[in-house]
């Protein structure tokens, strides 16, 4: 059976950075793929954008749509946007119900969004929060509600900027050296923050060499490290 995955992004280009690979490799194994940027950063994530002279925070949307939405073909995903505004991120009931809401809809087998502690970013947590509680409506706490509700997704948490500083703990790291090309066409999309590229291309080395030690595999050239929240159930180990 098709598997599908959702993506809870804070900011439009957030996604490509921490879980393009992770994107990529499930749409490739026969999955369905979502993204959901809840703001599109045109504020506090567009610095490039901003040097522009006579820009506007519409115009920055745009183009921030269009880069996210490129990057999202590039791997498979659909996207879209809550367009919530950014530094502050506010996220409030009406929005907290339109997420549970699309998770009802899609039924996703997998979700994935920010750690909930960000000390340089003030809207990470924030995304995360919001997932957790969506999840929760959606799956009502699995047990039986007075509303619809769907199989509670399994949840985990994509790599921060800082680890160190985010309490992020990898628990799961993913091979996504078959598709490393395809995150890389995802990178080079996002041209209001081209810079990053160059550190998450490193990033994707640190963690393929941490999997490589962990699995003895050595043919991983490229990883995504990912923190399971919530346990998983098994029928053996």
């Amino acid at each position: 059976m098709s598997r599908t995955l959702l993506v809870v992004s804070a900011h439009s280009a957030d996604f490509v950075w921490r879980a393009a690979g992770a994107i990529a490799r499930f749409v490739e194994d026969g999955g369905t793929a979502h993204v959901v940027a809840l703001s599109y950063g045109e504020r506090g994530e567009s610095g490039e954008l901003w040097k522009e002279p006579g820009q506007t925070e519409e115009r920055v949307k745009e183009i921030r749509h269009g880069e996210s939405t490129t990057a999202a073909a590039a791997l498979g995903a659909d996207f879209r946007s809550f367009d919530l505004g950014d530094y502050p991120l506010v996220v409030d009931a009406a929005a907290v119900d339109r997420l549970r809401d699309l998770i009802c809809e899609l039924a996703p087998n997998v979700i994935l969004t920010h750690a909930a502690l960000d000390p340089f970013n003030p809207d990470h947590g924030v995304a995360h929060d919001a997932t957790v509680q969506a999840r929760q409506l959606a799956s009502g706490a699995g047990v039986a509600s007075a509303f619809k509700t769907v199989a509670p997704p399994e949840l985990l948490l994509f790599e921060p900027h800082q680890p160190e500083l985010c309490g992020f703990v990898p628990t799961t790291f993913l091979d996504i050296t078959a598709v490393w090309e395809k995150k890389l066409a995802a990178m080079d999309a996002m041209g209001a923050q081209n810079y990053l590229k160059q550190y998450y291309s490193e990033r994707g080395e640190h963690r393929a060499n941490h999997a490589r030690r962990i699995s003895g595999r050595s043919d991983i050239r490229y990883a995504e490290a990912f923190q399971r929240e919530i346990p998983i159930v098994v029928d053996a180990l």
